[in-house]
């Protein structure tokens, strides 16, 4: 049996008029800083942590207490808002 053709459908394209418009600066990658700022973030956050357990609190401020942690995972967080910037 003989096969049927096949027709090819057109690709619809929107008037320029209609098309949503993107600004130019959406295209440019990231500055440097933002991913150096990022991993500098994750370093000293965890860093942070690790320190304060290693010295059951004695280290990096003792006066702080629990907060310390506070501290260290402020700064993880800080990095993953810094991170959400990078193009």
């Amino acid at each position: 049996m003989p096969k049927s053709r096949v027709r090819k459908k057109k690709v619809y394209t929107a008037p320029a008029e209609l098309r949503p418009k993107t600004p130019e600066s959406s295209h440019q990658p990231s500055p440097t800083w933002v991913p150096v700022l990022a991993v500098s973030l994750v370093v000293l956050g965890i860093a942070w942590l690790v320190s304060y357990y290693m010295t059951q609190g004695a280290f990096p401020i003792e006066a702080w207490g629990l907060w310390n942690l506070g501290a260290g995972f402020a700064c993880l967080v800080a990095s993953l808002l810094v991170l959400s910037r990078w193009r």
